[in-house]
Order: structure tokens, then C-alpha cells, then sequence
């Protein structure tokens, strides 16, 4: 059952969310992870559908994940001809960085809802608004997680190696992987750059 949310406005959410890599080694409850999720949830989505799925990763689950993705980045890199020294700081970094997180969430969309259109153009776009649908789900997600004091950011590892994902943690053939979302309280006296000048006009078309 999720709480009332902490008075925080909307504006000041938007604002102060950041993405954050480091965090304190204080676990983060059950119930709040299920409380950002049900906030995900109010997120609008296709054919008045609730397309998206929030995988809660145990340290096992966790574990054998990063091994199958690491090994699928590093046979992309050696055929990208990378330095081998350089496939292992890369992948070691990596794995720090999900080992790291007290909290580790796999977010996909499946399919189910999705209209089978009898051409490509039109299932493709299908494909796509549902897709979308997860992006608001995930941004849903980490504003809430930040009004409750809690950090995050969204790596999208999981969209290069879909199978992999699936077999390891043998999830069903409709489930589409596309992303990971790191959750914990942030560092104590963790300090972050500022956000870089906006020029809102860059970032306008009219017509």
C-alpha cells in the first residue's frame, strides 16, 4: 500500500532530480521500492493498458545478469577491435557500478496489449508508443524515489543484449528489456555539478 507523498512540489521534483552513481550503505526498505513502482504505474500508457514490468533483482539475480551482459559487451567490443586492457577497465567499471547499487530494477514492456496490425509500419509504431509508455513510467519512477529522499539513474544496458537478459533470468519471449534503474539513498556530502545552461529555444520548432 502506498503513503501519502512527502510535500514536495512538482516543480521543485523536476528540478532536483539528478542522476546519481553514489550512494550510502543504507538498504532501502521493500516497501518504499514498491511504492516508486506504484508511482510508475500512474504513468499514461497505450489502450488504457499497464504494459510495463518491474523486475526487483536479488543478489543472485543480480549477479548472474551483470555476467551475461558483461559477456555480451565484451565480445562487441573485441569485434569493435578494442585494446583488451581497455574491454577490462570498461567491464570492470561496469560491474562496480550495479554491484554498487543497494537497489537494482530491470524495467521492460510486454506485449500483450500491443494491436497486430497486418503491416510493419503500423506494428512497429505500436511497438513504439508502448516503449514510450515505459520512458514516462521510468521518469514517474525516479521523481518519486527523489521526493522521498532517495537517488537514482537509468542505465540502458539491457537494450543491447534483450536475449541475454531474458535467458538469464528466464523471463518470458514478449518481455522487452530496456533498461536498469540504480536506487538508493545518496552519499552523504555528495556534491554534483550544476546542470548545464538551458537555452530553451534550442529545443523549439515553430511553425
Amino acid at each position: 500500500m502506498t503513503t501519502a507523498m512527502p510535500p514536495m512540489t512538482l516543480d521543485a521534483a523536476l528540478a532536483g532530480r539528478r542522476s546519481v552513481r553514489q550512494f550510502a550503505s543504507r538498504p532501502v526498505q521493500p516497501a518504499l521500492v514498491e511504492e516508486v513502482i506504484a508511482a510508475a504505474c500512474l504513468a499514461p500508457a497505450p489502450h488504457h493498458s499497464r504494459p510495463w514490468r518491474f523486475v526487483i533483482l536479488s543478489a543472485d539475480a543480480r549477479a548472474a545478469l551483470t555476467d551475461a551482459m558483461s559477456e555480451r559487451w565484451r565480445q562487441d567490443l573485441q569485434r569493435d577491435g578494442v585494446p583488451e586492457a581497455r574491454i577490462r577497465r570498461l567491464l570492470d567499471r561496469s560491474r562496480a557500478r550495479l554491484a554498487a547499487a543497494p537497489v537494482l530494477i530491470l524495467a521492460g514492456v510486454v506485449s500483450d496489449a500491443q494491436r497486430p496490425w497486418p503491416d510493419e509500419r503500423r506494428r512497429r509504431a505500436e511497438e513504439l508508443m508502448f516503449v514510450q509508455s515505459l520512458g514516462a513510467a521510468i521518469q514517474s519512477l525516479m521523481l518519486a524515489a527523489h521526493a522521498r529522499g532517495l537517488a537514482s539513474y537509468w542505465l540502458s544496458a539491457p537494450l543491447f543484449c534483450p536475449d541475454a537478459v531474458r535467458l538469464t533470468l528466464d523471463l518470458p519471449p514478449d518481455f522487452q528489456p530496456q533498461a536498469l534503474i540504480a536506487l538508493g539513498y545518496p552519499k552523504k556530502g555528495l556534491r554534483l555539478p550544476p546542470r548545464p545552461p538551458l537555452a530553451i529555444r534550442d529545443h523549439i520548432i515553430d511553425r
